[in-house]
């Protein structure tokens, strides 16, 4: 923990100044509009065991459009050209993810009515290839910032600082109580769970990215 937390301390200010750039993208998203959330929601899908710049660059090319109206077959092509992984199964769970558009009222809704949980287990259960991991990772994209995205990067450094075990796996249960270490974590370093994902995650990769 102690070494965990000098080595944040350490972080240069221009990757400081350029989280909280992005942590501000995340919270003015839930101005933008029904198109840029499906978009959102279709990277996040993407991002599911495959690398997250190969997803960014999917997302520039297809946009909303390709996201939500190219058949299924071409879908799939690009998925492939891009060499990203398992381009059969995410073309097929982002076609499946066009009867949820819109995506942002929905959201919304399950947020104001519950809590952000409530928001991604409605996700989790009704969104075909997201997990906990990629329902995590939307809300935070789109402003809300109480979750954990435990991905392979931020699990890897947790058990390296002895802040957990090493997980058999993230089903349910494994992934909340690994979140609720990760929040009181975030808690005793006086950051959002938000920021305290973007921190970890440059440490361990170098990047900044969304």
């Amino acid at each position: 923990m102690n070494e965990l937390k000098k080595q944040l301390a350490q972080l240069p200010l221009a990757v400081e100044q350029l989280i909280e750039t992005r942590l501000e993208e995340f919270s003015s998203f839930k101005q933008k509009n029904d198109e840029a959330w499906f978009s959102e929601l279709c990277f996040c899908l993407l991002t599911a065991n495959a690398k997250a710049q190969t997803a960014l660059s999917l997302q520039s090319t297809l946009g909303f459009a390709g996201f939500c109206t190219l058949p299924l077959h071409n879908l799939t092509q690009q998925i492939k050209a891009h060499k990203h992984r398992f381009h059969n199964n995410k073309a097929r769970y982002i076609v499946a993810a066009r009867e949820h558009h819109p995506i942002k009222k929905i959201i919304q809704q399950k947020v104001s009515s519950h809590w952000e949980s409530a928001a991604r287990g409605w996700l989790v259960s009704n969104v075909k290839g997201m997990g906990y991991k990629e329902a995590s990772h939307f809300l935070r994209n789109t402003g809300y910032q109480s979750l954990a995205i435990l991905d392979r990067h931020i699990i890897n450094l947790l058990v390296e600082h002895n802040l957990i075990g090493k997980p058999n796996n993230l089903a349910k249960n494994n992934y909340l109580q690994i979140e609720q270490t990760f929040q009181k974590l975030s808690k005793k370093l006086s950051v959002t769970p938000a920021k305290l994902d973007l921190q970890l995650w440059y440490l361990q990769t170098g990047k900044v990215l969304k």
